[in-house]
């Protein structure tokens, strides 16, 4: 079946500003049934659910993860033993000392199933957001989903299909969908930490995880419409901040003096229209 992408982009989605910016555009270009797959993190943001990690002060344990257990154990030794991507092992083995706030956030918020994991912990993103602020998933994202269909209902007149995602994968193994993150929808198994961390290098990569969905539909389409979705957003961005690293680069500054107005700068695509024809 033949479909049309259209990358929505807008500005920069300023933390706790709402749904309007997000919902207008996509309102202007929407069509029923069309599907709207929109990033977690810009969901997050606009819902003001951003964390001051400079307010977490790291302790002895997150001082060991950082420096032993994920620079050096995972970064020197089990990366490249499972077979890693390099960019992954040369990230971990430049870690910053503010990762230390970082892991520390993590214990705090998520316990240590996740703080084990050396990368993506909990679906906490540090890109796409000022300074030393980071983005946890979405609180609710199924009530997320359900107030912008109906917002572009309202705006737009137009019946569509809105999908959050994360890039986060979700992974098979033994046909049993499973995801690190501690939030999916109900088909994928959810809360896997560092055993999923672990358990994915022996399993099949799917595409990015489905947060919620407003339309029940089969896992496997929902994936494709996310891996779809995501390829539409980097070829579409100048700039696509997949991780901070990245940002470090655009910007030429180091991460926490990333300020709203140089997010402002580049243009965003928190969500792609996906349009069956």
């Amino acid at each position: 079946m033949n479909y049309k992408t259209i990358p929505i982009k807008t500005e920069y989605i300023q933390p706790g500003e709402g749904y309007d910016k997000l919902v207008k555009n996509i309102a202007s270009s929407c069509q029923d049934n069309d599907y709207i797959i929109i990033s977690e993190t810009p969901i997050s943001t606009a819902e003001g659910n951003l964390l001051n990690e400079t307010e977490y002060k790291p302790g002895i344990l997150a001082y060991l993860l950082t420096e032993l257990w994920s620079k050096y154990l995972w970064g020197y030794i089990l990366c490249p033993l499972l077979g890693y991507k390099q960019r992954t092992i040369k990230n971990l083995r430049r870690m910053p000392s503010e990762a230390r706030n970082h892991k520390q956030l993590i214990l705090e918020e998520y316990g240590l199933k996740y703080a084990l994991q050396p990368t993506a912990e909990a679906g906490v993103d540090l890109s796409n957001v000022p300074g030393q602020y980071v983005s946890p998933l979405p609180v609710n994202p199924s009530a997320s989903a359900r107030t912008i269909k109906n917002e572009v209902k309202q705006i737009a007149g137009k019946d569509v299909h809105i999908i959050i995602i994360d890039t986060d994968a979700t992974y098979t193994f033994h046909d049993k969908k499973f995801t690190t993150l501690p939030q999916s929808i109900n088909s994928i198994h959810n809360g896997t930490g560092v055993f999923g961390y672990i358990l994915r290098r022996f399993s099949e990569k799917l595409g990015p995880t489905i947060l919620a969905s407003t339309i029940d539909c089969d896992t496997d389409k929902l994936i494709k419409l996310g891996n779809i979705a995501e390829k539409c957003q980097v070829d579409n961005s100048e700039n696509f901040f997949e991780t901070i690293y990245n940002m470090k680069s655009v910007f030429n500054t180091d991460y926490d003096n990333i300020t709203i107005n140089m997010l402002n700068t580049v243009t965003h695509i928190p969500c792609v229209i996906i349009r069956f024809e």
